[in-house]
C-alpha cells in the first residue's frame, strides 16, 4: 500500500519510482475488440503530455474545473492524472457550461459545446487515432498532445486540501481526500503490490473511479478495465479472467 502519497498523482509518480515497465492498466473495448497494454512508464508519459497540454496550451490554473464527458477508457485514465497533477478539479460527466476546459467523446460532442472554455475532443480510437475531420469548434487531442513535454512539473506545488475531484452526485473532493478514499476502497477490496483488478465498471461514480484506477494505484497493483464487457459473456469472461491473470474482480 502506498503510504507517502499526499495528492493522487503521488500513487503514479510512486509506481514510476518503484517499476517503470510493469503493466499499469490493461484496457479492453468488447464492442470493437481493442486491447491497449500501457505500462507504468508508458500511462505517466500519457499523463506528462497531457498535463503539459493543460498547463501549457490551455492556461488552466488551479481552481479550474475541467469537465471529462468521457467512458471508463484508457485515455481517460491519462486525463484523470494529468488533472490531478496539475492540480485543477477533474470533473467526471461533469457540467460543461460550469467547466472552464471540456474534454469530449465523440458521442457527447454537441453537449460539450456548452462550454465557454477551451474544448478538447477525443475519437477514442484504437492506437489513439484522430478523427478523420476536427468537429468544429474543438481541438483534436491526438493532434495537440504528440509534441507536448514528456515531463511535467507544475508552475506551482499542489495543495492536497484543494479541490482535485467533483463527482456527479455534487460532492468534491480534494487530493487528500481522493488520497485517502483510494486507500480504504483498496483496503476493502483486500488489494495489495502485485494484485491485478479486473473493473466493467464506468467512470462515472466513485465506485466506478475506484476500481478502475484509484484503488489499484493506491496498493501498488494494476487494473484490467473493460468496456462493454457484459458482451464477452460468462466462458469469455473465465477466459480473460485467467489469460490477464486476475486476481480481484469488481
Amino acid at each position: 500500500m502506498n503510504d507517502t502519497a499526499a495528492i493522487p498523482a503521488d500513487f503514479l509518480r510512486s509506481a514510476l519510482a518503484a517499476d517503470p515497465g510493469r503493466p499499469l492498466l490493461t484496457y479492453y473495448d468488447d464492442a470493437t475488440g481493442e486491447r491497449v497494454e500501457l505500462s507504468v512508464a508508458t500511462l505517466a508519459n500519457w499523463v506528462a503530455k497531457t498535463a503539459n497540454l493543460l498547463q501549457d496550451d490551455l492556461g488552466v490554473q488551479p481552481g479550474d474545473r475541467v469537465a471529462l464527458l468521457l467512458p471508463a477508457h484508457w485515455q481517460t485514465a491519462a486525463w484523470l492524472l494529468a488533472c490531478f497533477a496539475v492540480g485543477v478539479t477533474a470533473a467526471p460527466g461533469g457540467d460543461p457550461t460550469a467547466a472552464d476546459v471540456v474534454v469530449s467523446g465523440p458521442e457527447t460532442l454537441e453537449a460539450a459545446r456548452a462550454c465557454s472554455g477551451e474544448r478538447i475532443a477525443m475519437a477514442l480510437r484504437p492506437l489513439g487515432g484522430r478523427f478523420p475531420a476536427v468537429p468544429d469548434g474543438f481541438a483534436d487531442y491526438a493532434v495537440e498532445v504528440p509534441g507536448q513535454g514528456d515531463r511535467f512539473s507544475p508552475y506551482a506545488p499542489v495543495d492536497p486540501e484543494a479541490d482535485a475531484l467533483a463527482l456527479p452526485d455534487g460532492s468534491v473532493l480534494s487530493g487528500a481526500q481522493v488520497v485517502a478514499r483510494a486507500r480504504e476502497e483498496a483496503a476493502a477490496l483486500g488489494l495489495g503490490p502485485g494484485s491485478r483488478l479486473l473493473s466493467g465498471d464506468g467512470y462515472g461514480d466513485w465506485p466506478g473511479l475506484a476500481t478502475g484506477l484509484l484503488a489499484p494505484l493506491a496498493a501498488g497493483g494494476s487494473v484490467v478495465l473493460c468496456r462493454h464487457l457484459d458482451r464477452l459473456g460468462d466462458a469469455g469472461l473465465e477466459r480473460r479472467l485467467e489469460a490477464e491473470r486476475v486476481t480481484h474482480q469488481a
